[in-house]
């Protein structure tokens, strides 16, 4: 195995891998996606990193933020490593509405306690500072809101230019967040995928790099840290469910190879979570594909829902979506939007926390998943908030 010399560093990155043709890549290169348009993913030397990363070594370290297991994240030098007091979001337990469905063991891990607001503050940190180390600091990306307040956020930390492309109707909040920020913004007629279109003739044209969902390396390496943290935070036990507001997907692609590494560094046993995905009954490409069988998800026309996280009627990484969902004995259903403004005021009244309408979606799926034995009232479940109910004041 190719290996790099692990001097003043201890990151043990050293290729990244196609997870479609399997084609090897220089990692000291700056790629988005394969030759054959798939997603790359960072590969590791985890022998190496064994040698400094195990349960012992980690009780010792102060850092809690998403450099914690700096051996299996992709940045090489300390001062590469940016923060702004990312991850490590509370695991907080559902006792009120647990109770009203005989669910003992459930959780939800509370995104919106990042530093933009939202879980999109782990991917973006991770790919902007991996980015900055290679010498880029020129960033585009199209988004519903978050991921652009987050790149924002990132770039101005770095100070680096973020040119951001998102639709018209982003919450009014978010796009006067990515402009406090200093991103050069712009409104966009349609969808994100009609951003997206714009935000790459716009790279293209003006050498901007990209970092949209899944089309660089390095965003999936932020989102895994939400499966590493589980783990830890569980004494290194997985949940036997993890319901998840799929939109792009990166978080669900990103736990699952979380897992993988973490039982190859011998941290985990080979036991995995039921990945859930949940999508709007509006926009839900996902759950179609799932159902259908299809390994592929066809693009969803008309996108339309209160959730932007979840307007995404394409995604790049649909097959792995998909892959995940199925080897973990998974499901996928859809939620309409009248039940997540529901549930957003239940949470809110009943809980005392203001989770955004793509985190409602994912407790309002735990009746209807019971319902249909998906999961199980004596299971541990951990339901994923990705953000704040306090950045889309204009849903409640």
């Amino acid at each position: 195995m190719t290996s790099f010399k692990y001097k003043d560093v201890s990151s043990t990155a050293f290729q990244l891998r196609c997870t479609a043709c399997g084609d090897l890549h220089n990692i000291l290169a700056k790629h988005k996606t394969c030759s054959c348009g798939k997603v790359l993913f960072v590969d590791y030397d985890l022998e190496k990193a064994k040698e400094t990363l195990d349960k012992q070594s980690l009780q010792s370290r102060n850092r809690f933020n998403i450099w914690r297991m700096a051996e299996i994240m992709p940045v090489y030098q300390e001062k590469y490593r940016f923060s702004l007091g990312e991850g490590w979001t509370p695991l907080v337990k559902l006792n009120n509405i647990g109770e009203k469905l005989q669910l003992n063991e459930l959780y939800l891990k509370d995104e919106g306690f990042n530093p933009t607001g939202s879980f999109k503050s782990r991917g973006l940190c991770a790919a902007v500072s991996r980015a900055v180390e290679l010498g880029i600091n020129e960033f585009v990306i199209p988004t519903a809101g978050n991921a652009g307040a987050a790149l924002a956020a990132y770039a101005a930390r770095t100070k680096s230019n973020a040119h951001i492309f998102m639709p018209e109707d982003t919450p009014p909040f978010i796009i006067t967040e990515i402009k406090a920020l200093g991103a050069d913004a712009h409104l966009v007629k349609g969808l994100i995928t009609d951003a997206g279109k714009i935000a790459k003739e716009q790279g293209i044209e003006n050498n901007w790099f990209d970092v949209s969902t899944l089309k660089e390396p390095y965003r999936a390496e932020g989102k895994k840290t939400m499966g590493l943290e589980l783990a830890e935070q569980f004494n290194w036990s997985l949940p036997d469910a993890i319901i998840y507001p799929t939109g792009g997907g990166t978080g669900i692609v990103g736990m699952w190879k979380a897992f993988d590494e973490l039982e190859e560094l011998g941290l985990i046993d080979d036991k995995r979570p039921k990945m859930i995905s949940v999508q709007s009954s509006t926009c839900a490409p996902i759950v179609r594909a799932f159902e259908e069988g299809k390994d592929y998800a066809e693009f969803w026309e008309n996108a339309e829902t209160i959730a932007a996280g979840l307007r995404v009627p394409v995604a790049i990484a649909d097959y792995l979506i998909l892959n995940s969902l199925r080897k973990s004995n998974g499901s996928a259903i859809a939620i309409d939007d009248l039940t997540m403004k529901i549930v957003m005021s239940q949470l809110a009244k009943e809980e005392g926390i203001m989770q955004s309408a793509e985190g409602a979606a994912a407790v309002a799926a735990l009746e209807p998943l019971l319902e249909n034995g998906s999961i199980q009232e004596d299971e541990k479940i951990v339901v994923f908030g990705t953000g704040s109910g306090l950045t889309t004041p204009e849903a409640w």
